[in-house]
Parts: structure tokens; C-alpha cells; sequence
């Protein structure tokens, strides 16, 4: 489109590109619901069959080059001092975002009930965030991080060590293909989830990593009744093709459709300003480290590509908060759920108990008519 050239060379305001985010919000949800509920079912199932269909992820190698490649020191100009990539926990009051970052962490280990001497698995751990904070919390737990980055594991070592700590071990290694022989009491993952495609093989293959009294928290953004793939069909799904290939905008429910090895125990969700909030926050520190990142860009992208990507990252950060912020957090927003292993396969229907169930939908109303 012609205003690419424009973005490119940052030559359009942020209010112009925020009310462009805003506008492409609406017509999301525009194009992917449907006009009566009996086929909003219907679509919703579809996208089910489809993920079931899918290997465990794909388009892995983009995924990580986009995000998980780029130089460890943008991020440290970019994140709070925990380099924790995901959503922060901003407390009524609380302005500092190093201080949500470590809220959120905290919530994290509470909600998945972890204890000292546990045996912990973290999928998907970025640059280290919440498996150096969990080492460190539960000195004789053994943590165990997985990560799809080379870079992200170089980081994290040479955290370990600068600290002390010595029960922590990072694997780099691809979802598709990760296998263990050890068992763990928890299983940790914060937004890897929204990467992958075939919930139910890898569900499955998590399930076999616990022992038999073994729980499950997973933390992922979420809509709260649409489910959706990220693809690039027009130039307005410039965040699929930039910096979200092959990922999946999961509903709220959605994970509960693939409940074949875990019962669900527990389901909170954390309203989208808390995410929005966030991505301002790191938005406002990438402007902060301007002089800093910069050359930065140059080395990494090429002199003449410097200024487009500069531009690029400021404009995912502000999708990142449009997005979340959307009608004061109530339609895009952070999930939590904790999962408690089956002994053997169950349905949707077994997995939910009729409580639980009518509670989940009485809440889904509920929320909406707040």
C-alpha cells in the first residue's frame, strides 16, 4: 500500500498508526464472527478440527528469527531488569515496571502451586525470566527452561552464574521435537502456547513428562470467545507477516477443547490492560535507548534497513497496546489456567464437571455485561 513507504521511513505520527491499529481491531472481530451463534459454534469447531489436523508448530525457524535472534542487548534497553517478554501484573497503584514484572512472576508461582523441592519444567522461556526467578525462589527445586533460542540459553547461563545459581538447566530445542525421560511435579509455560498449533499432540506428549500427581499452568494471551490463525492475506496482517508467523490467537476456551490428558482445576483471566500497559512501558524504554539501538539496527538489519525496523518494533509495540487496551481490556486479554494430570483419556464432557462447566458460562456472561 502506499503508506508503507511512509511507516517505512517514519514518516507517519504515532496517532495516525494507533487509530490505524484501532481500526484493524474492529475489523477482526468483524470479519471473524458470524452472524448467528449456531455457526459461531460451528466456525469455532472447525478451528478445533484444524488445530488437530496441524503439526505440533509451524514456521518455527521465522518465529525465531523475528523475535528470539535478535541481539539479547535490544532487549535489555527494551524490557524490565527480569528481560520478562511476556505481560507484567500492575497492581492497583503500582507505577513501577520492574515491580509489575516481579508481581507477575510471583502470580505465575502461586497460581501453579509451586513448592520448594519440586521438579520444575518451563516451556518456552524466553530470556530466563521466570526460570532464574523460580531457581532462585525454591533454592532445592530443580528448574529445567526449555528454549527454541541459542541466544536466549548463552543469556541465561551467564545469568545463572553471575548469580549463583546451580539448579537450573536450559535446553535449547524445538517443541516439535523436545522428549525427556525425566518426570517433573510442574509444568510451567508462559505464552508459548499462542506458537503452537496441535494442542492435543502436545498436550499429550506434556502429560508425559509428570509424574501421576503432576500439574500444569500455562499462561497465554487470549480473546475472549474468538479463535484465529495469524496468516498474511493482505498488507493489513502486517503483524503476521513481521513479527507473528505461524502463530494463533486462541479463545479463552479453546485449550479446554483439548482436555484429553488434564482436568482443568482452575481458570482466571487478567484483564488486557495489564498487557496494554506493558507494551507502553516497553515502547516508552525503546525511545528512552534510542542512541543505544540504533546502531544496534544498523549491524543487525543493514545500514538501510536500520530506520524501517526501528519503525517496525515501535509500531508491534503499540499493536501490542491498542490491542490489549481495546475496549479497556474486555475483548483481548491474558489467561491463566491450571491443569491437573487424568490418569487415563477423558472427554471435554469429563473433563469439565457440569459445576464447572456452568460456572465457566455463567462467568463468560457475566463478564461480558460488566
Amino acid at each position: 500500500m502506499w503508506y508503507n513507504s511512509l511507516l517505512e521511513k517514519n514518516l507517519v505520527p504515532d496517532f495516525l498508526i494507533r487509530a490505524g491499529i484501532k481500526r484493524i481491531c474492529a475489523e477482526r472481530i468483524k470479519e471473524e464472527t458470524v452472524a448467528d451463534f449456531e455457526h459461531q459454534q460451528q466456525k469455532f469447531m472447525d478451528f478445533v478440527a484444524l488445530l488437530k489436523q496441524s503439526p505440533i508448530a509451524v514456521e518455527t525457524k521465522a518465529a525465531n528469527e523475528q523475535h528470539y535472534e535478535v541481539p539479547t542487548e535490544f532487549f535489555k534497553w527494551v524490557l524490565g531488569k527480569n528481560l520478562k517478554y511476556s505481560s507484567g501484573y500492575w497492581k492497583d497503584g503500582v507505577t513501577s515496571f520492574d515491580q509489575s514484572e516481579d508481581d507477575m512472576l510471583s502470580l505465575t508461582c502461586e497460581r501453579a502451586e509451586l513448592k520448594n523441592g519440586m521438579d520444575i519444567l518451563e516451556c518456552g522461556c524466553g530470556w530466563g525470566s521466570l526460570s532464574l526467578f523460580m531457581a532462585t525462589k525454591f533454592p532445592e527445586s530443580k528448574v529445567t527452561g526449555v528454549s527454541n533460542s541459542a541466544t536466549q540459553k548463552l543469556y541465561i547461563d551467564s545469568e545463572a552464574k553471575k548469580r549463583g545459581i546451580t539448579n537450573l538447566q536450559i535446553i535449547t530445542c524445538d517443541m516439535n521435537v523436545f522428549q525427556t525421560s525425566e518426570k517433573f511435579d510442574r509444568i510451567v509455560s508462559v505464552e508459548m502456547f499462542e506458537h503452537m498449533r496441535n494442542y492435543k499432540s502436545l498436550l499429550e506428549k506434556l502429560s508425559g513428562f509428570l509424574r501421576d500427581d503432576g500439574k500444569m499452568f500455562i499462561h497465554i494471551f487470549t480473546h475472549h470467545s474468538l479463535s484465529y490463525l495469524y496468516e498474511v492475506k493482505n498488507d493489513t496482517d502486517w503483524m503476521a507477516k513481521y513479527f507473528f508467523s505461524g502463530g494463533i490467537m486462541p479463545s479463552d476456551h479453546l485449550l479446554l477443547y483439548f482436555a484429553d490428558h488434564f482436568k482443568i482445576e482452575k481458570h482466571w483471566r487478567v484483564n488486557g490492560m495489564h498487557y496494554s500497559k506493558t507494551s507502553e512501558a516497553w515502547l516508552t524504554k525503546m525511545d528512552e535507548h534510542k542512541e543505544l539501538i540504533m546502531p544496534l539496527f544498523e549491524k543487525t538489519y543493514g545500514e538501510n534497513q536500520a530506520v524501517k525496523w526501528w519503525v517496525y518494533w515501535r509500531v508491534f509495540f503499540m499493536a501490542c497496546a491498542e490491542l490489549f487496551g481495546y475496549k479497556n481490556g474486555t475483548e483481548w486479554m491474558v489467561s491463566h489456567y491450571l491443569f491437573e494430570k487424568q490418569p487415563q483419556h477423558h472427554s471435554l464432557a469429563q473433563a469439565l464437571s457440569m459445576e464447572e462447566r456452568n460456572d465457566y458460562f455463567s462467568a463468560e456472561k457475566s463478564f461480558r455485561n460488566n
